[in-house]
């Protein structure tokens, strides 16, 4: 399995990512989806500018759903980052596996925006992203809110009986 870990960050890449997690569950490289951060060249470019010694890939989501299968197939170690659960959704539903070797989905900060509901340090939902969530664990994934490596954690049961 060359995926070895996945990520939920609504600033896709960033120092915590890479300082972090990368030293944590060494990768080989990174694939970061998003369909407007790829749609963005000087986005694109200051976040790939912000790894220096991990290969980092920016698709949109359409790509990602393309290219993963071959990604998936190799010997490499990769990260795969969604800046959003409903990217993530989009992927399964395309018939591609997520599963990794760290057995889980984390979620990193998902700010507070219009219409969400917050879970949990620097975590927030919107109903659109509830139902991702939901729909990623319905499909067997185990989902950890974990800012960092050593920070404590929760589920997405845990976040869930805050929405009720």
């Amino acid at each position: 399995m060359s995926i070895s870990f996945v990520r939920i960050d609504d600033r896709v890449i960033h120092g915590q990512l890479v300082t972090r997690w990368a030293k944590e569950l060494p990768c080989d490289g990174i694939i970061a989806i998003d369909d407007a951060v790829a749609a963005d060249p000087l986005l694109s470019s200051v976040m790939k500018g912000a790894v220096q010694d991990i290969k980092v890939w920016l698709f949109d989501t359409a790509t990602a759903i393309e290219k993963l299968p071959k990604i998936i197939a190799s010997e490499k170690r990769y990260f795969v980052i969604g800046k959003s659960p409903v990217t993530l959704k989009r992927i399964i539903e395309a018939g591609i596996s997520l599963q990794n070797s760290n057995k889980k989905i984390n979620v990193g900060p998902m700010s507070a925006r219009a219409s969400t509901t917050t879970i949990g340090p620097n975590q927030s939902v919107n109903p659109e992203e509830i139902a991702a969530f939901d729909y990623l664990v319905q499909h067997g994934h185990q989902i950890e809110f974990r800012l960092v490596p050593d920070a404590s954690s929760y589920s997405w049961q845990d976040a869930r009986q805050k929405l009720k």
